[in-house]
């Protein structure tokens, strides 16, 4: 099947390689004439485990280009994906739609014979109907039907999440725009991998209430770690004990500096205006949101207080920036309230993170950058591990200790104990929602 795929960002690029994967040809498109011509020579702008090696696999078949001319490669498609971006906008929290509408006006001047579009980018309740109408008004003799089919790629394990997905979900209007979708996805249906096929509007609240449930555990699971440390109970071992209740499964119940990234925030916000736009306030994700932002501002205080009341005259080091292992993605991450807050403390701020710097440069002034995790911690006052990269999990602990100034360790991801860190040599060691050392500091 010929498809093309407008937007090269993470949802698009990761979708258009894996469905050239699965032996459609598909042309992506982007306005980025430097993107594009960085794609030609073979290099992804992300970092996204694996799609460097499936990309160069598929453009060596021929199933594969990109291109910056969105009329060609719509005009010999029988479908046509937008996966722009749907960033909050400024002001109001609502998802900012002028990137579909402007792609959906673009698309119908362009459609030539039948053609399904597909929406992949995440948009409100509503979205795809305007699409539709937009399609229709820009271009009335169009042959066309409009598709949902959200995506549910966890960055870090994208190329696995859509070649063997928990589900494929897909909102249609007609059996005619089914069937295509059905062509597209063929080879998981024939491996049997759930296909939910519904109306429009379910898909797209699907997409919305998955995340939105997804935040809620992960800010349950800070609160119930905030009260273990007051009642001197262990949150992962009450993790464990929830976890391993069918009805509420073990994943998302890790305390850690609160959720952030380029869905959880922006869909906990957009769906909470949908309520409000609704008359049908979703105060359970409202919370989720308020609570987030709090267990952040929880972590600063952590730190301030495992450096003697003020981050003026120490120096930190920080062991990852990004907002979850095995992605470049610094968007929303916890790092850009904690290490301003350092930095804007009067600490001296040393930052490790294998991928981290191309974005965080940037979005993190004031900070030095090291590849060397011990380098870093030379003569420091605190070691803060705030993303909990492999490379992290297995530190040499006494190396550490003995080359900080006053060794004391904040672990936000309480991927050590402290028990080790005290045999290791750390003075103080906190985690969050465990018991921490005695000490005096």
């Amino acid at each position: 099947m010929q498809i093309a795929m407008i937007g090269t960002g993470y949802v698009g690029l990761v979708s258009g390689v894996c469905l050239s994967d699965f032996g459609h040809d598909v042309i992506c498109v982007d306005r980025d004439p430097r993107k594009i011509e960085a794609l030609q020579a073979g290099k992804v702008p992300i970092y996204e485990p694996g799609l460097e090696q499936l990309m160069a696999r598929n453009v060596e078949a021929g199933r594969l280009s990109f291109t910056t001319e969105l009329s060609e490669a719509v005009a010999g498609a029988e479908a046509v994906f937008i996966a722009v971006g749907t960033p909050t906008r400024r002001g109001d929290g609502h998802a900012d739609l002028s990137y579909v509408m402007a792609a959906a006006e673009d698309v119908a001047k362009a459609l030539n014979g039948f053609t399904v579009v597909v929406t992949k980018s995440t948009v409100p309740v509503g979205t795809n109907r305007k699409v539709k109408q937009t399609i229709a008004k820009t271009n009335p003799d169009a042959d066309f039907e409009v598709a949902s089919n959200p995506e549910f790629l966890r960055e870090g394990a994208a190329i696995d999440d859509f070649m063997k997905p928990d589900r494929v979900v897909v909102g249609v209007q007609s059996q005619r725009a089914a069937e295509v979708m059905q062509d597209i996805y063929r080879p998981l249906y024939l491996r049997d991998f759930p296909i939910v096929t519904t109306d429009l509007e379910s898909a797209e609240m699907i997409k919305y209430a998955a995340n939105a449930f997804l935040a809620t555990k992960i800010t349950f699971i800070n609160e119930i770690a905030a009260l273990c440390e007051r009642v001197g109970a262990d949150v992962k071992e009450v993790a464990k004990g929830m976890g391993l209740d069918g009805r509420i499964g073990k994943l998302f119940l890790h305390a850690g500096p609160g959720y952030g990234g380029s869905c959880f925030p922006k869909d906990t916000s957009a769906l909470a205006r949908i309520g409000q736009d609704h008359a049908v306030p979703q105060n359970i994700v409202e919370t989720v949101m308020r609570v987030n932002d709090g267990v952040k501002t929880r972590m600063v205080e952590k730190l301030r207080d495992l450096c003697d009341g003020t981050f003026n005259g120490k120096t930190v080091a920080v062991l990852g920036v990004t907002f979850k292992p095995n992605t470049d993605d610094m968007r929303d991450a916890p790092s850009l309230t904690i290490v301003p807050a350092l930095v804007g403390g009067g600490a001296k701020v040393r930052v490790v993170d294998p991928q981290g710097k191309r974005e965080g440069e940037a979005l993190l002034p004031g900070v030095n950058w090291h590849d060397d995790p011990y380098k870093a911690a030379n003569k420091a006052d605190l070691l803060v591990i705030l993303t909990e990269w492999n490379e992290f999990r297995a530190l040499d602990l006494p190396k550490l200790a003995k080359r900080m100034a006053t060794p004391r360790m904040a672990d936000l991801r309480n991927i050590y104990s402290a028990r080790d860190a005290r045999k290791a040599g750390f003075e103080a060691y906190e985690s969050v929602g465990r018991k921490s050392m005695d000490n005096n500091h």
